[in-house]
């Protein structure tokens, strides 16, 4: 508060020195003259003194032989001064302080609170209708009647309230408590969801953290099945459902089941010779435009192709749209040649891994594999029964049950 008075009335920073500078700030203070925030330079003093004060320094500079010099000027005196030769700047100023007060007379803002089962979109086109939107004057809301209104168009509305805060129209209101309770059922309901099964199998294990479980370990299920459901009775006394409390239906469970894998690898390959004959040629791609030599292939009878592209790059991160990369034309021969069954037997051990690997990645239990190797007209086929357990079950939205129908069966 002190700051703002002293920038209120201005002061000024001042420079004292001379024969007795120690004598000059005892007689300011016993004139009752302020001085704040003094600093001994030596040769000379600084410090700050009120305008008032500053004015009543003749008498005594006289009889201590000091000298003063105003170093800097202070507070809103000073200032107005400067804006008397910006009048460009002091119209601003004075413009958009006007228009700032001038704007502080409409609502700019409708902020409505407590409502759920009534949605702000229905609300708000009930104020539009009402002529209640951003843009109205203040002076033309009528709070007692928009507080009847509301009332009267919302039968569920039992208690309202509405203010004006700055340039903010507040409405608080209170909806029926039972209704609050159904719209809440509702959106519980939105949230309920089963878990079915996604294959045939054989229960191994379940384990329910949430749900009512509807079958046992051992049991076998066919696909689309309920494992768990999401809804869960509760009953009355006398054994009768009093209500049903809807959820995410959460289980761990586990399902032993069967398939099989068969592969097929011809007897009879061809193996491929490269000859060391190549063919390369360089090349530049602009906006999609191949600018390069033809490259003629017809002395190859047999020939592959492989490619390589870069893009053009500045700086790590200026990409530009032009390619530049390289053609390579290499010949080669095949030699027709039949398979060992050690090799066979290696090939198809290979596929088997790496099926295995991709189902241990996926969370897959391999329990029992049984491998039949054959040989029909020049094919080697291989079929692999897996017996596996896994976890399973999807989810499915919980259908809503009616309590008065089940009562009544």
């Amino acid at each position: 508060m002190l700051q703002i008075i002293r920038f209120l009335k201005g002061y000024l920073s001042i420079k004292v020195w001379g024969f007795s500078t120690e004598r000059f700030i005892n007689l300011c203070g016993n004139h009752n003259i302020l001085l704040w925030d003094i600093v001994n330079h030596g040769d000379y003093y600084t410090m700050c003194i009120s305008l008032k004060g500053f004015y009543q320094l003749k008498s005594i500079t006289r009889k201590t032989g000091t000298r003063v010099v105003v170093t800097s000027r202070y507070g809103l005196p000073f200032l107005t001064v400067k804006m008397k030769k910006r009048k460009i700047f002091l119209a601003g100023l004075c413009g958009s302080v006007l228009f700032w007060i001038w704007m502080s007379g409409f609502i700019w803002n409708v902020d409505i609170q407590g409502n759920l089962y009534i949605t702000d979109d229905v609300f708000q086109d009930f104020l539009a209708d009402s002529g209640i939107k951003a843009g109205i004057k203040k002076k033309q809301i009528d709070i007692e009647t928009l507080e009847k209104s509301i009332r009267n168009e919302f039968d569920i509305v039992t208690w309202t309230s509405a203010k004006i805060d700055g340039t903010k129209l507040i409405i608080q209101i209170k909806e029926n408590d039972l209704i609050q309770n159904q719209a809440q059922e509702e959106q519980d309901t939105e949230k309920a969801y089963d878990i079915v099964a996604d294959r045939d199998g054989i229960i191994e294990s379940i384990i329910t953290r949430s749900g009512v479980p509807m079958v046992t370990q051992g049991a076998e299920i066919k696909k689309g099945d309920l494992l768990v459901e999401g809804c869960i009775p509760i009953y009355n006394e006398d054994g009768t459902v009093k209500r049903y409390e809807y959820c995410t239906a959460d289980a761990d469970i586990l399902l032993k089941y069967s398939f099989s894998v068969t592969e097929e690898i011809k007897e009879v390959y061809a193996e491929r010779t490269y000859t060391g004959n190549n063919i390369k040629r360089n090349y530049l791609l602009v906006s999609g435009e191949k600018l390069s030599f033809p490259i003629r292939t017809e002395k190859y009878e047999m020939y592959d192709i492989m490619e390589n592209q870069n893009q053009l790059c500045f700086f790590s991160g200026y990409h530009l749209p032009v390619y530049f990369g390289t053609i390579l034309v290499r010949e080669y021969r095949e030699e027709e040649k039949s398979y060992s069954k050690e090799e066979i037997k290696q090939k198809f051990e290979e596929k088997i891994q790496k099926f295995m690997q991709t189902l241990e990645e996926k969370g897959v239990q391999i329990i029992e594999k049984n491998v039949t190797i054959k040989k029909y007209k020049g094919t080697w086929k291989m079929k692999v029964d897996f017996t596996v357990m896994e976890s399973a079950g999807i989810q499915r939205r919980t259908e809503i049950k009616s309590l008065q129908t089940d009562q009544g069966e």
